[in-house]
């Protein structure tokens, strides 16, 4: 039953894959497009590769049924310089729980921070007149379940608002996603992830009007401008991984870790991107992770349709503590290259208890 049920999960997703194929003719057509910012740290450090291995909170984003695997209960924290000299900054927080022996609830945050921008009209183009903060807010309740020792699933519904004071925009989309491990020490993984499905948004409020005078009455009517909806950037992850231990190693002792992993994205509004992960592990207390992410035309300034420029790189410390030293505190870096700019530079703190 249990391999049957993997059998149609694997089938169903390869179907939508299809049906999303990338296309570089949509390209900039949809929107809410932070919905296609990874905000954490451990998994953009190798370039999002690890589909199929991603664990605890952070598969909220990759994939939900990594969330499965949370022992018992996990907060991460993340501070992320966007594409550093913009002066985007990206707040993730994340909170996952076991409610059963098989069964773990998440609830994650992402907010960006984009600053003050100076307001203009067309009477006062150099400003001087205030600031406005632009506000993107995405909000999401997870839900995963080990269905047997080989298989993971799970939910992620989210709550997406942008905008600023007078204009905003306000949707739902849902994530859904397996896992599939296997081989001794469970070495072989295979993730499947379906994200950002949901229906158009668009923009609505006072923004949106203005005063008109009637010619010859001098009456004064207010307008309001219609927005055109837009839909969301929906996408399919397919990825794989393999786990290599040195000889001496055994089931109670996994001191030297190399994990391979690939994946595969293809997006309906871009174009499809192709990404290999490194990551090793010196038990569970170091770890060096290193990514390249590829796409059509990205090595060439002129059809390079992202800022990204392939690699990807990250580590992180994790120390435990407590009595019987299963509780563990971890701090991590990644760094993503850009052109232009300086870059995306994230810090995260993570508490697992």
């Amino acid at each position: 039953m249990v391999k049957r049920y993997l059998i149609l999960s694997l089938a169903f997703y390869a179907g939508i894959a299809t049906v999303l194929a990338g296309n570089k003719e949509r390209v900039g057509q949809a929107g809410a497009t932070q919905l296609l910012i990874n905000p954490w740290t451990r998994s953009s450090g190798w370039c999002g590769a690890n589909t199929a291995s991603v664990r605890g909170i952070e598969a909220t984003y990759l994939n939900v049924a990594g969330l499965a695997f949370t022992p018992k209960t996990e907060l991460l924290f993340t501070r992320t310089q966007w594409l550093k000299g913009t002066d985007i900054n990206i707040n993730a927080f994340g909170l996952s729980q076991r409610i059963g022996e098989t069964s773990v609830l998440g609830l994650n945050f992402m907010s960006m921070d984009m600053g003050d921008i100076e307001i203009t009209t067309t009477d006062q183009p150099e400003g001087g007149i205030g600031t406005f903060s632009p506000q993107f807010f995405n909000m999401g309740l997870s839900y995963a379940k080990a269905f047997s020792d080989n298989i993971y699933g799970g939910l992620n519904l989210k709550i997406i608002s942008e905008g600023i004071a007078d204009v905003k925009a306000r949707g739902v989309a849902l994530d859904a996603g397996i896992q599939y491990v296997t081989g001794k020490w469970n070495r072989v993984k295979f993730g499947i992830a379906l994200k950002n499905v949901g229906p158009r948004m668009t923009y609505r409020g006072d923004g949106l009007s203005f005063n008109a005078s009637v010619l010859s009455t001098g009456t004064i009517l207010t307008a309001e401008q219609r927005s055109s909806d837009f839909e969301l950037p929906s996408m399919v992850n397919i990825g794989g991984s393999y786990d290599f231990y040195l000889k001496k190693d055994t089931a109670e002792i996994k001191m030297h870790r190399l994990t391979v992993a690939g994946n595969f994205v293809s997006n309906s509004f871009s174009k499809d991107q192709y990404v290999v992960g490194l990551e090793y592990g010196l038990k569970s207390f170091l770890m060096l992770r290193a990514g390249y992410l590829f796409e059509d035309g990205i090595h060439k300034e002129d059809e390079r349709t992202t800022a990204f420029t392939g690699p990807h790189a990250g580590f992180g410390v994790e120390v435990p503590f407590g009595k019987e030293k299963k509780s563990t505190f971890g701090i991590d870096y990644s760094y993503r290259a850009t052109n232009p700019f300086n870059g995306v530079h994230s810090f995260g703190a993570r508490l697992s208890l």
